[in-house]
């Protein structure tokens, strides 16, 4: 696993990918990984304009055959093992509308079923069912979302949403990971939108559901 992406994921993600199972840890690093580069692409985007153009860069690059990617990029060497690296392209999509003026309903939207989207594209290509991925990854994408907004009419329009989702079902072993940060994202929304590692019972829900599932 490569030190380095470790390294550029955020806290709850790191926390969450040490109880991947070993086959499943570089498909779900990979992943993780790329949605960090694409959240980092809005959190330095200085001109609109200019995070577009990195954005399409990504979504060019998935979209296309991986014997045309750039060489030396950890993240594309870990998702050039995907069978369909293009199905990831709504997550670059999702993360395009947040670049909106205002977070609206639409927005939040796309952005849910982007990081959905990928998520269930994680357990096609680890052999496991993808709806339960899907419902799980909605979860942890609104209280990250939330998270990141502290308080205001953005904060309260995703949590509005996040009131409106199915129960999280029960996930794979292969997605261990994603159990974490629904768990997680779960215990953050009933208590407004905190950060998900906030407090000590953020630290043992972690190990319950990383060791137990649940």
């Amino acid at each position: 696993m490569a030190q380095s992406l470790l390294d550029e994921l955020p806290p709850a993600q790191r926390l969450a990918l040490a109880y991947a199972p070993k086959a499943a840890r570089d498909a779900t690093l990979g992943l993780l990984a790329l949605d960090s580069r694409l959240g980092a692409v809005l959190r330095r985007r200085g001109e609109p304009a200019l995070a577009q153009m990195r954005l399409a860069w990504w979504r060019d690059l998935l979209g296309k055959d991986e014997a045309e990617w750039p060489g030396g990029d950890p993240v594309l060497a870990l998702l050039g093992e995907w069978r369909d690296p293009a199905a990831l392209i709504p997550l670059v999509d999702g993360w395009e509308a947040l670049l909106a003026q205002s977070l609206d309903a639409a927005a939040i939207d796309e952005f849910v079923r982007g990081r959905a989207a990928a998520f269930g594209q994680l357990a096609v290509e680890l052999g496991v069912p993808s709806p339960p991925a899907e419902a799980c990854a909605s979860w942890w994408t609104l209280a990250d979302l939330a998270a990141n907004l502290g308080d205001g009419d953005e904060c309260a329009a995703v949590l509005e949403a996040a009131a409106a989702l199915p129960s999280c079902p029960s996930l794979p072993r292969a997605l261990r990971p994603l159990a974490v940060l629904a768990a997680l994202a779960q215990r953050s929304l009933a208590r407004g939108g905190g950060p998900m590692l906030e407090g000590f019972g953020a630290a043992l829900l972690a190990m319950r559901v990383g060791i137990a599932g649940r």
